[in-house]
């Protein structure tokens, strides 16, 4: 993965995730994120009865964008992505308790599952580096 990617994904905190429904209508949600760059996954807890956990739990597919804690109107930075959602038993899963409660001791406390998303495709916006300069990253292959 570029390293800009990785450097930009790492300073944030904040994603927010797309699921769509049975009717095919978008259904999306803000969640504090762990990243782990080595093997391109984003960790996140949410409550197990919540209408975007069941949805996930239906159809795997997600996307979603990771923009700048602090927004600057000058410069333009932020992630689009796609991916999916892996089950509890795969073994990218295995650290994700480990990783998000590192990043976040908090969230020992409170209640809610936690997930992992497998990042697929990143499109990455980075006006730093010239107006409208794209960055993109695909993952050769799924972790299965």
């Amino acid at each position: 993965m570029n390293k800009d990617i990785i450097e930009f994904i790492r300073k944030q905190k904040t994603a927010t995730v797309c699921t769509v429904d049975e009717s095919g209508h978008p259904y999306c949600f803000s969640c504090f994120f762990a990243f782990d760059a080595e093997n391109a996954v984003l960790y996140y807890k949410t409550h197990g009865a919540s209408h975007h956990a069941a949805l996930m739990l239906k159809k795997k597919e997600v996307a979603g964008t990771i923009l700048p804690d602090k927004l600057n109107a000058v410069i333009v930075k932020g992630i689009q992505f796609e991916g999916e959602v892996l089950s509890s038993d795969h073994p990218l899963s295995a650290n994700a308790s480990k990783v998000y409660h590192l990043r976040y001791p908090f969230a020992l406390a409170m209640p809610g599952v936690l997930w992992t998303l497998q990042l697929h495709h990143i499109k990455m916006t980075d006006s730093s580096k010239g107006f409208g300069t794209k960055i993109e990253w695909e993952r050769e292959e799924a972790v299965v």
